[in-house]
């Protein structure tokens, strides 16, 4: 019992042994060495905060603490485009089914004058493939991106395929001051419903930190479906995002001011010093050392009477390769990342380890293009996308999106694909399947081959002998037929 306990129990006997007997079942009921507060776990933090209320009031400074990283620090960069490059690459780019084949070229050609141009920008400047690399890059360092839908008529969009633009906005466009919108509740500029559910937007005119501002800063309201909110969500009730960086922030920080005292510690390391002793009484002329400065190999130098030269030993670099591969394999994993891809680093590397490497990074892949960029972004589009057909007397035409992730670079190919192929054969995967694993279009490619073949016999080429594997597994195939009639 402590000094509290016993000046309680002095005063009241019976609230001492409850404090007592408290004390003693929280002693033997506590079993998790992590949930105590001795030393080992000083300075844990452990708030019991909801998912958003966590940040809140700390995103704008993570946003710029982790802009600054990859505008600055190396690592931070290149973890920034490793994602984006996995994640995105060449585009997610949509595809079309339909039963109605007149109308299907319809849906395509607007496809490719709309979303595939650069009149789906607002700006001007990005289309849909840029554009995802754009918000991507940006769910990256800030956590979350927005695109609002802008309507466009004959003044502002004149020759638009559908009259409407997208305008790509960072969280700091959020109007910070609004509290409430009548009954509902505006937290950083989100304007909540009384479900919970997000039901408006708030945003400046202009980024607050711009260099000009064309027009007053006051914002405007934005109803939830003129808006795609881009985030990943990581816990139950989650409607915000914060940046990727953020559980190695302090990791890559220091590790990218070691680096830089090793690179400081190496540039000594390669000087070369003198220092000049005196013997005791010895005159010190004006221009003592004069000559030292300009050392170089072979040179001879006249040093003045009464000194003696004494060569510096400049500090050694130790340790540093390996501290390195550590630090960087700790941020690799707290990004979800190899660390190979992280450190360009493929020494000791062969075809199991890369293989069982992007095995593990590859899955977190797809769960990211499925969540962000097929769930959110993907579907935001088609949604915006149908009601542009509306307006532009389409709505009627019925038809399925489909979107594509980029191909999947093959660590070996001559492996891999053969195992793809007996796995269609196994009947384990469609091809349809497998070509949408590779990043490819199954209608395109079905059209192409028919395409290819058309245009041979209009040449008058001859399709392309089997290979012997081929031959050989055919007449292997016919004998067994042969062997069962």
């Amino acid at each position: 019992m402590n000094i509290i306990d016993r000046v309680v129990g002095y005063f009241s006997p019976q609230a001492g042994l409850r404090r007592a007997t408290a004390r003693a079942q929280t002693s033997v009921v506590m079993n998790y060495d992590a949930a105590s507060r001795g030393r080992r776990a000083y300075g844990w933090k452990a708030p019991s905060t909801a998912a958003d209320a966590a940040a809140y009031g700390q995103r704008e400074r993570l946003r710029q603490l982790s802009r600054d990283m990859i505008r600055n620090r190396a690592y931070a960069a290149r973890a920034r485009d490793v994602v984006v490059a996995n994640v995105v690459g060449e585009g997610i780019l949509p595809s079309i089914r339909s039963s109605d084949e007149n109308a299907k070229p319809v849906i395509e050609d607007l496809i490719r004058r709309h979303l595939l141009s650069n009149d789906l920008d607002a700006l001007g400047e990005y289309d849909l493939q840029e554009m995802q690399q754009i918000c991507m890059s940006t769910v990256f360092s800030d956590g979350e991106v927005f695109l609002r839908r802008r309507a466009r008529n004959a003044r502002y969009g004149a020759g638009l395929a559908l009259p409407y633009q997208v305008e790509m906005l960072e969280a700091d466009c959020l109007d910070l001051t609004v509290q409430n919108h009548g009954e509902n509740l505006v937290v950083e500029g989100v304007e909540y419903g009384p479900t919970g559910a997000i039901e408006a937007y708030h945003f400046l005119p202009e980024h607050p930190g711009a260099v000009r501002h064309r027009r007053p800063q006051e914002s405007s309201r934005v109803h939830w479906s003129d808006v795609i909110h881009m985030r990943r969500f990581d816990r139950p009730g989650q409607l915000r995002g914060v940046p990727w960086l953020a559980p190695v922030m302090m990791t890559l920080g220091e590790l990218s001011d070691y680096q830089e005292a090793q690179i400081l510690k190496q540039r000594m390391s390669s000087l070369m010093a003198i220092m000049l002793k005196w013997t005791g009484g010895a005159p010190r002329p004006a221009s003592a050392g004069k000559g030292l400065e300009e050392l170089a190999p072979g040179a001879v130098v006249e040093l003045p009477e009464g000194a003696e030269p004494v060569p510096v030993n400049p500090p050694t670099v130790e340790g540093y390769p390996d501290f390195m591969k550590q630090g960087l394999r700790a941020v690799a994993a707290g990004i979800g990342i190899t660390y190979e891809s992280l450190a360009v680093d493929l020494e000791k590397v062969n075809f199991s380890s890369g293989r069982l490497g992007r095995n593990e990074m590859d899955r977190l892949v797809r769960m990211w293009q499925r969540g962000l960029m097929i769930a959110q972004f993907g579907a935001g589009m088609e949604r915006w996308f149908r009601d542009g057909l509306r307006l532009v007397g389409h709505g009627g035409i019925a038809f399925t999106m489909d979107w594509t992730p980029p191909r999947r670079i093959l660590v070996d190919p001559t492996r891999e694909i053969p195992a793809m192929i007996e796995e269609i054969d196994a009947g384990l995967n469609g091809r349809q399947g497998v070509q949408r694993e590779l990043g490819r279009d199954p209608d395109r490619i079905r059209e192409e081959r028919v395409a290819d073949e058309t245009d041979d016999e209009r040449a008058g080429l001859r399709s392309k002998e089997p290979s012997r594997s081929s031959r050989g597994k055919e007449q292997q195939e016919d004998g067994q037929d042969e062997n069962r009639q």
